[in-house]
């Protein structure tokens, strides 16, 4: 048996330092329900997918963003490729909204396919990219594909109307700190929306935001994106009742010396005339007493 062909490996990980692969953006998208779809319309959707995305960049001015797309991969039920992340502010608008627009085109005459309605996750991230096998390949890719599928971004897709809501995006921390806090896209941080990103089954949870180019539905209920629902406020109480004003006490008189003798059985003996409490520290040995006048 000739020997195998084994592809070339690099020092291992912490043993040398080494330049980074250079920053991409990954774009990813998944048709919702496409294993319930009917087998006959499989083939026709895979093909559907990449056309609908090349028209949606190109109606927002980012064709040249598809011509140079890099490690693409047809997922079948989707569609993932790297981009230049300097285009990341442009992918979150108006890319997102041409494409809920052309979708909403497309599913009024979809008769062969059926409606299309797509999940899509954006990330950005180190990734090899240098035209050889194994290129996108990374924890910057696959947090991508976690993002697509987290419980968040299905929810919220599931729980809008198939007739106005087309497309749910969910993007990275990452991207959202870099392309929307940072002021570069022309979408004001509260179109997004914070949510913990989890994926059944699979050790994944990170912080990420939801846009909904057009929301339908009760999508801001935290109960559907994966959170809980607001505590109601407790209801008014009344205030407590006033407490009764202490009964005056007698007006102090001149003092008086007093002897006072600590008998074992925790009493008192008084010798003279004593106005006030009296006060018994037995060390240890026994309670204050505080008790009233003692003639």
């Amino acid at each position: 048996m000739p020997p195998i062909d084994l592809p070339p490996t690099g020092p291992a990980p912490w043993s040398v330092s080494r330049d980074l692969p250079p920053y991409r953006g990954i774009l990813a998208v998944d048709a919702k329900d496409f294993t319930g779809r009917p087998a006959v319309e499989h083939v026709s959707i895979t093909a559907a997918i990449p056309q609908l995305l090349e028209q949606a960049l190109d109606r927002a001015g980012l064709g040249q963003l598809w011509k140079d797309q890099r490690f693409a991969n047809n997922t079948g039920d989707g569609f993932v490729f790297g981009f230049d992340p300097t285009a990341l502010p442009r992918v979150i608008h108006p890319f997102l909204g041409e494409l809920q627009e052309l979708l909403t085109d497309y599913n009024i005459h979809a008769t062969g396919t059926g409606p299309i309605r797509l999940r899509v996750s954006l990330h950005v991230g180190p990734l090899p990219d240098s035209g050889h096998p194994g290129d996108g390949n990374g924890t910057p890719r696959n947090d991508t594909h976690r993002l697509l599928d987290s419980k968040p971004v299905r929810a919220i897709l599931a729980a809008s109307s198939e007739s106005i809501t087309q497309v749910a995006a969910i993007l990275s921390q990452r991207v959202f700190e870099d392309a929307v806090l940072s002021g570069y896209t022309r979408r004001h941080p509260d179109f997004f929306i914070e949510v913990p990103a989890t994926v059944e089954g699979k050790n994944f949870q990170q912080l990420a935001w939801l846009y909904v180019p057009a929301p339908s539905g009760s999508l801001y209920d935290r109960r559907i994106l994966g959170g809980h629902a607001e505590r109601p406020a407790d209801p008014p109480t009344a205030p407590p009742a006033a407490e009764p004003s202490p009964a005056p006490r007698p007006p102090a008189g001149p003092p008086h010396e007093s002897t006072i003798t600590n008998n074992h059985n925790r009493g008192f003996i008084s010798h003279g005339e004593v106005h006030g409490g009296q006060h018994m520290n037995t060390n240890g040995r026994g309670d204050e007493p505080d008790g009233g006048a003692a003639r």
